[in-house]
């Protein structure tokens, strides 16, 4: 039986994309494209949500591209504009799934430390767990079984009674390896079709 519901953030429950502000900087896509897959990568991101200070990832990058150096250090100074809006689908699932009083319900993201403040200023859906571990505080994240294991023994979740939801297949499956329930989200709708096989029928 299922007690505890495990969500991702970023991608199932919050909006959030580079390209919102970087949009607004490049008038040509190629450019986008090539300096978010070149320059403020995905990998570079990772790495301050595993803990490193924006200050210090802001720095190793104007130094190795000085002639980016505005575009590099709008990433932080300008995050915010790279915030949409909740998804209203799955919000709608886990406002359910809270109101039932059925399940706990937690959050596990990979987030910097420094910007998720923002994040709980604007959402006010993020109140709704019974507990969230940020990666840039505990200075671990997904997929490292040892981020999956601090939320565990934090909580005192029993693995085989959680599901774990999570956009990335790459965490999705981190989870399953420890023994965890997971669902690879793509949709809201995808979303309450997978939480029925496991008896979960959120009232939306």
């Amino acid at each position: 039986m299922i007690k505890s519901i495990i969500f991702d953030l970023g991608a199932v429950l919050i909006d959030w994309n580079p390209n919102y502000l970087y949009q607004t900087i490049f008038q040509e896509e190629s450019e986008m494209r090539y300096f978010l897959e070149n320059i403020c990568t995905p990998a570079w991101n990772e790495e301050q949500d595993g803990g490193r200070s924006l200050q210090e990832a802001t720095d190793l990058l104007v130094a190795q591209f000085p002639e980016h150096e505005e575009n590099i250090r709008a990433f932080y100074t300008r995050w915010p504009e790279m915030l949409g809006g909740e998804i209203t689908g799955t919000v709608e699932i886990l406002k359910a799934l809270k109101t039932s009083g059925q399940y706990k319900l937690f959050a596990l993201t990979n987030w910097s430390a420094e910007t998720f403040p923002i994040a709980v200023e604007r959402f006010d859906f993020l109140n709704w767990f019974n507990g969230i571990v940020v990666s840039g505080t505990e200075k671990d994240r997904k997929p490292f079984p040892s981020f999956y294991q601090t939320l565990l023994n934090r909580y005192q979740i029993n693995a085989p009674e959680a599901v774990f939801i999570d956009d990335n297949l790459r965490n999705v499956k981190a989870a399953e390896q420890i023994g965890i329930h997971a669902i690879h989200f793509t949709n809201p709708v995808q979303l309450r079709t997978d939480l029925a096989k496991y008896g979960i029928m959120p009232n939306v």
